[in-house]
């Protein structure tokens, strides 16, 4: 008989290992898509130009790359207190967290624990039964009710015998990896923002003082215009059309101002600080040469920039999660263990061996029926796979774009730059001219309006077209994944 019973429970082991064996097979597969965006980057960023991958200025530290100490110094101070800054070194913590957290699980979980309880059961039932026929000790009855006392360890763990513990702890390595890249780009466009701001302020410094010297030559314009209809040699019109003239131009002055004020707060919000005046030096910003940039090949984006190597990471973690979420199909092994005291008089604790206590279960379980939830979780996980390869593969098509832009917009800023100082050289002598030619009467008013116009747009365009070259350069600079080291 039992030689039956015990083919009967092997049966039914095998029968229950099969099914377990069986149900893993039938885990799906994730979805595989080929990475053509990556694989197709071309050799070039300017098909028609070689370019030197051995010179770079993307690996350039950002200290070397600005020589204005006023901006360095604002710089220091945006990455010590920017707001986003720190907000992103937060979520490395949280990342790092979750790391321990999965480290966790790969070791057993062991806890502390005493009880007392109390139990009285029923005399006609075998447990009640039972007791009132046993002898705790010779000649003293079973106590009823009974008490029990207890203090002890318990143990549990789950044995990574697929290795989806240590998967699941990959992913998180990945991810917190991918929080560090996102932390440099932040560093990189907060240094880009705050030397675009720097250069946007110098430019409304200079373009400030090119409309204080319009006003004081629309001021003795306008003398000369009053002494002229004096002597009846220009008309009350020209006065108020150059009083007209010199309105706007004091408006204007105005206007810069206010703009001047809200960009020193725009860096000054980036610096993490209540508005103050902006530390600079305005005179030499027309004469700065910007720095020259050395673009290297694309393929240097993918280790440079820290938006590539953020995303990268991201869809590392993300099949790492495709890999442990299909792993849940699998049967798991996880074993408990419990040892400590147990009595039902606390001073029958201390009386050993009798009073120790042990279970050690081990227990292969799997899900045979009804996965959907499983199902569901697997499918979710692929299908954020395949958006983080998306997202991976857009991030380095527009991180290529970035450089290709701003390589043609350096060239054709430093053209437009070139002319726009010829076009601003000529108009200053066609005002000189008009100027002597209006005092002895051979010129019209307009003439004088017209070309003193023309010089003052002139100016402006040329110091907006000095600030574009300076922040394209620093834009590149950023695109080609300078700025964080």
């Amino acid at each position: 008989m039992n030689m039956m019973e015990n083919s009967k429970t092997k049966n039914i082991i095998t029968a229950i290992a099969l099914s377990l064996v069986l149900a893993s097979c039938k885990a799906p597969m994730a979805t595989v898509i080929k990475d053509e965006v990556k694989e197709n980057i071309p050799q070039n960023f300017n098909q028609e130009e070689q370019q030197d991958g051995n010179n770079n200025s993307g690996t350039t530290p950002w200290r070397q790359f600005f020589t204005d100490p006023n901006l360095v110094t604002l710089i220091e101070t945006a990455l010590k207190n920017n707001q986003e800054l720190l907000i992103t070194l937060q979520e490395i913590e949280i990342a790092k967290s979750g790391v321990l957290a999965k480290k966790g699980r790969l070791t057993p979980t062991v806890s502390a624990g005493v009880g007392a309880g109390l139990k009285k059961s029923g005399r006609y039932t075998s447990e009640g039964a039972g007791d009132a026929t046993t002898e705790i000790e010779p000649g003293k009855e079973m106590p009823d009710p009974l008490g029990n006392f207890e203090a002890g360890l318990n143990a549990s763990w789950e044995i990574d015998i697929w290795k989806k513990l240590r998967t699941e702890k990959e992913s998180a390595v990945a991810h917190y990896l991918s929080t560090v890249e996102g932390k440099n780009f932040v560093l990189s466009n907060l240094i880009e923002e705050v030397a675009d701001n720097y250069y946007e302020l110098l430019a409304l410094d200079n373009q400030l003082d090119i409309i204080q010297q319009y006003i004081k030559l629309q001021q003795k314009a306008l003398e000369i215009s009053k002494i002229q209809k004096e002597a009846a040699a220009a008309t009350e019109l020209a006065v108020k059309k150059f009083e007209a003239e010199l309105a706007k131009s004091k408006a204007a002055e105005y206007t810069i101002r206010q703009q001047i004020t809200e960009k020193e707060n725009e860096i000054n919000a980036l610096l993490g600080r209540y508005p103050q005046p902006i530390v600079r030096t305005k005179e030499n910003f027309m004469s700065t040469i910007p720095p020259t940039v050395y673009t290297g090949i694309p393929s240097q984006l993918l280790a440079n920039r820290p938006d590539i190597k953020h995303a990268e990471l991201e869809l590392k973690a993300s099949k790492l999660d495709v890999e442990a979420a299909r792993k849940e199909f699998y049967p798991s092994l996880e074993i408990s263990a419990t040892l400590g005291l147990e009595a039902f008089k606390p001073s029958y604790l201390v009386k050993m061996p009798e009073s120790i206590a042990y279970n050690l279960v081990g227990e292969l379980a799997g899900p045979l029926i009804n996965k959907s939830a499983i199902k569901a979780n697997f499918q979710t996980a692929d299908a954020k796979q395949v958006q983080a390869l998306y997202e991976y593969d857009k991030t380095i098509l527009n991180a290529y774009l970035d450089v290709a832009n701003l390589m043609s917009k350096v060239k054709n800023i430093d053209q437009y730059y070139q002319l726009k100082s010829q076009e601003t050289k000529a108009l200053d002598q066609s005002i000189d001219i008009a100027n002597q030619l209006f005092r002895n009467s051979r010129a019209d008013y307009l003439e004088v309006l017209l070309n003193q116009r023309d010089a003052l747009d002139a100016k402006m365009e040329l110091i907006e077209a000095k600030q574009k070259q300076l922040s394209t350069v620093v834009d590149i600079y950023k695109s080609l994944g300078g700025g964080w080291k």
